[in-house]
């Protein structure tokens, strides 16, 4: 990026070259609101774009929560057009939520983003969260919430829609007000959410509290460091077709914070879903796994079997049934995600099924594939019917290849991937 003019762009291009690849030729998205933060942040995207001749996506999204949010993603349309990228505009068509409106609109931007990005080959999406939004976070969980930290580089938290994507905040360290200065000395305008300054939502109220006389200051926070990785602690984990072990002196021999956040990861990949455990339920797991006795246990969908030398991160039939897990139907040629653990892909059409109550059809050497399985985990794995026929997934008669995704997943939750060139070799393991 040539003729810097500002000590924000020259951090934000910093940023940005230390994270992603220059010599990489997929598209670089960026989530644009029409809003002051992202506004800056597309446009000196799209500087660092031009000088690396990587193409540009700009996303956004209509929550179709204002009278004004079509106008508005026509605005960030003309934006794109200016500056010579990709425009996609999403819209949400969920039904609302009755309460938690805020949330439920942050997670289907997520999906919505990631899902365009992953659609264009994208694998790094942009969001310009800045240091204000750091200390409002802090202030809403002071107030009770649950609301976490940004972190400049994360894993997309939407799956599995956010399969191999990444997030990269580049203007943590920076000021909103600073970011406004900015576009004002180069004459750009931006659009101003009212629900922004709506004090029936926890992050208008933290935002209107910081503004007050002796609020909190912005400065005083940490500029959106990451948390300590773990990746020590997940590469010793091995990948099997029915989720994850690792041994248990591993998780006896770590630091209790980093055991605590690993498990947590590690149930929520092996299980395929989107909610972290939380609270209670996973300090008392985690304190059983330090111990001595045998632990079978359920957290966030998975099971956790553990003896005296290893620890398996699993899923049952039963908790499949529990959450409403839905078959799978593929066409020839077909690629799809099953529950959220497996990567499926077919060469004619076929329905992806649990394989509980369904044992006795297979043949004798699909069974005997499943001796080295736990029983317990043996139903939640992927059948494959065909006509009249049943197959166990992944083997030569199947018709389809399998991939698992619970390692990759937990190697990117852990850090593993802190660049893009990184999360391009984890991608390899989900897709090859």
């Amino acid at each position: 990026m040539r003729g810097l003019s500002s000590p924000i762009e020259a951090e934000v291009k910093a940023r940005l070259d230390a994270r992603l690849d220059a010599d990489a030729r997929s598209p670089l998205a960026v989530a644009l609101s029409g809003g002051g933060d992202s506004l800056a942040l597309t446009l000196m995207a799209a500087r660092w774009a031009k000088a690396h001749s990587r193409p540009l996506l700009v996303l956004t999204v209509d929550h179709g929560l204002q009278p004004d949010s079509a106008a508005w993603t026509q605005a960030c349309a003309r934006v794109a057009d200016r500056i010579g990228a990709r425009f996609r505009g999403l819209t949400w068509t969920d039904p609302r939520p009755s309460g938690g409106l805020p949330a439920a609109a942050r997670a289907a931007r997520h999906r919505l983003l990631a899902q365009a990005a992953r659609e264009a080959g994208a694998r790094i999406i942009l969001l310009g969260h800045t240091l204000d939004d750091i200390a409002e976070a802090r202030a809403m969980r002071a107030a009770g919430s649950t609301t976490p930290s940004p972190r400049e580089w994360a894993p997309s938290p939407a799956w599995p829609e956010g399969l191999d994507v990444f997030l990269l905040r580049p203007l943590l360290g920076i000021r909103r007000e600073a970011l406004r200065e900015w576009l004002r000395a180069r004459g750009e305008t931006w659009i101003e959410d009212p629900a922004n300054t709506n004090l029936r939502f926890a992050r208008s109220r933290a935002r209107a509290a910081l503004a007050e006389p002796g609020g909190a200051d912005p400065e005083a926070c940490a500029p959106g460091t990451d948390p300590p990785p773990l990746a020590d602690l997940a590469l010793q984990v091995v990948a099997r077709p029915f989720g994850l072990q690792i041994a248990r002196q591993a998780l006896r021999e770590a630091d209790p914070a980093a055991a605590r956040r690993f498990v947590a990861a590690a149930c929520l990949s092996a299980a395929g879903g989107v909610r972290p455990p939380r609270g209670g339920a996973l300090d008392r797991l985690v304190e059983r796994l330090a111990g001595p006795e045998a632990v079978r246990a359920t957290l966030a969908g998975a099971l956790v079997l553990s003896d005296a030398g290893g620890v398996t991160f699993g899923r049952t039939a039963g908790e499949m049934r529990r959450q409403g897990v839905e078959d799978l139907w593929l066409p020839a040629g077909g690629d799809g995600i099953f529950d959220g653990r497996f990567r499926i892909e077919t060469t004619s059409p076929a329905r992806i099924r649990p394989l509980e109550g369904r044992l006795s059809r297979l043949s004798t050497a699909d069974r005997a594939a499943l001796s080295s399985v736990p029983p317990a985990l043996r139903g939640g794995l992927p059948g494959v019917e065909t006509g009249r026929q049943f197959h166990l997934a992944g083997t030569p008669d199947s018709g389809v290849r399998v991939r698992p995704l619970a390692r990759s997943r937990l190697l990117a939750a852990c850090g593993v991937a802190t660049d893009e060139a990184t999360a391009a070799a984890l991608s390899l393991e989900s897709s090859g």
